[in-house]
């Protein structure tokens, strides 16, 4: 049995993952990344490869000079991409102290290279193990992700996703970030920037505003009792699955140091 031709978009992550990302090899960018790349992470909009993204993505691989990204899961309806990783090594800001965090990224390209990425990557988990000292595991890796194949669109699925949006996200088997679930915002409404489906798997991002509930405390820098109940905005990125008319399962990665920014920043105002 011959194998078949990689999907096109699936081919060019491979070279974002394994020659620009793992290798640290930033003139790798040109070939994979039009000239006007815009990234989208929590309330930041880098936007322009050569003049923002490039020197900022430099500065990541000085502070972990042995950053890797492993690869968890990858999905595409040939024009999208929704690709879930870690990243993880040490950090020469915190005297070698290792951390390994997840991150979430749907990517747009025009056929040619990739144009946009809305992106969340769990800092506040990184943060907590630079601290402490102690690392999380790396999970497991995808078996093939070089091998996954674009799906049509579901428009079925997105309406349950939708649905489920509208309802605060609730119900089993979705894992928030490093698998601490807590709500965070009271009273939220939500905000669609992006959503596609492939098949039955559906990404999206969401900006949420609601009122801050509690939950980041210590970790995140700020007074939980003197800052609950005030206005804040939280952004996070999702992949879920979609069984039987519902979600089924899935993982989301919430902005909750960006969270914890706005709702300092609200009560100063």
């Amino acid at each position: 049995m011959e194998p078949c031709s990689a999907d096109p978009f699936v081919a060019l992550m491979r070279r974002y993952v394994n020659d620009y990302t793992n290798r640290h090899d930033t003139s790798v960018c040109a070939g994979i990344m039009e000239p006007g790349y815009v990234l989208r992470m929590g309330p930041h909009l880098v936007d322009g490869r050569d003049e923002v993204y490039i020197p900022a993505a430099r500065k990541q691989f000085e502070q972990f000079p042995g950053l890797c990204l492993t690869v968890h899961e990858i999905v595409t309806d040939g024009e999208r991409l929704a690709m879930r990783f870690s990243e993880h090594g040490r950090s020469v800001r915190h005297d070698g102290r290792g951390a390994a965090w997840c991150g979430l990224g749907l990517y747009r390209w025009n056929g040619r290279k990739l144009v946009e990425n809305f992106v969340e990557q769990d800092y506040l988990a990184r943060r907590r193990q630079l601290a402490s000292g102690v690392p999380a595991a790396v999970g497991a890796p995808a078996l093939a992700p070089w091998d996954t194949r674009a799906e049509p669109p579901d428009p079925g699925a997105e309406s349950v996703v939708r649905q489920w949006i509208d309802a605060g996200l609730t119900g089993p088997g979705v894992t928030c970030d490093d698998g601490d679930a807590t709500p965070l915002l009271d009273d939220a409404t939500s905000d669609v920037d992006a959503l596609f489906s492939a098949g039955r798997h559906v990404a999206f991002r969401l900006t949420r505003h609601g009122r801050y509930a509690g939950g980041l405390g210590a970790d995140a820098g700020i007074d939980d009792a003197a800052l609950t109940g005030a206005a804040a905005t939280l952004h996070l990125v999702g992949l879920v699955s979609v069984d039987d008319g519902r979600v089924s399962g899935g993982h989301v990665v919430r902005d909750r140091l960006g969270l914890a920014r706005s709702v300092s920043a609200g009560s100063r105002v």
